[in-house]
């Protein structure tokens, strides 16, 4: 068995140890379990989720193919250090016709060249990130003109965990809701009662 001290934070001046014995066997197991038998580390069991193939592009680039419901289809780039998706002005006119999109609230926004710019936040209805992953009332930071549409953290919570793997380069994501919103494309395939051709 091995003893294990920690310092806990003084009470009445005096300094207290919590103590944690730990049975070697339960430490041999670990170590067995985290880097197999032979030393090589052994990978862990992940929870099954929804899988969401990216493509690379360009410079470390990764892009999720996706859907704005009101919109169609989209490529998101994904971007971890964004706090919110992101649409442009464009975008935000045809969903504001539709009434799929709300406005929460103004910030300012600190860009990644540092630059400091206002905009507006909205609730976009719903998005979908690949072909069965719905995700709803995620909020967007809107900016002018035609740029880029971002999937950045407001996002990619509504999907709960995620794993971003670059081998092969894919999200699961462990939270997406079942697809509910049709395209026009998926609607019409529907009503002719053809398949969809992707």
């Amino acid at each position: 068995m091995v003893v294990v001290r920690l310092p806990l934070p003084a009470r009445g001046g005096t300094q207290q140890h919590e103590v944690w014995r730990v049975d070697l066997t339960k430490r041999l197991l670990c170590g067995v379990l985290l880097f197999g038998i032979g030393g090589a580390p052994m990978a862990l069991a992940v929870p099954p989720g929804h899988v969401v193939p990216m493509v690379e592009k360009r410079v470390k680039t990764f892009y999720v193919q996706g859907l704005i419901a009101g919109i169609g289809r989209v490529d998101f780039l994904v971007d971890t250090g964004s706090s919110y998706n992101t649409i442009d002005e464009h975008s935000l006119a045809i969903l504001q016709e539709q009434g799929r999109a709300s406005f929460v609230r103004d910030l300012t926004g600190v860009l990644a060249n540092g630059q400091r710019e206002r905009v507006a936040v909205y609730r976009l209805d719903v998005i979908r990130l690949g072909d069965d992953c719905e995700l709803h009332d995620v909020e967007a930071a809107v900016f002018p003109g035609r740029t880029r549409h971002i999937l950045g953290l407001s996002g990619l919570r509504k999907a709960g965990n995620f794993t971003f793997s670059f081998e092969p380069p894919q999200l699961v994501l462990s939270s997406c809701l079942p697809v509910t919103t049709q395209t026009a494309d998926e609607r019409l395939a529907a009503a002719q009662n053809e398949p969809l051709i992707r």
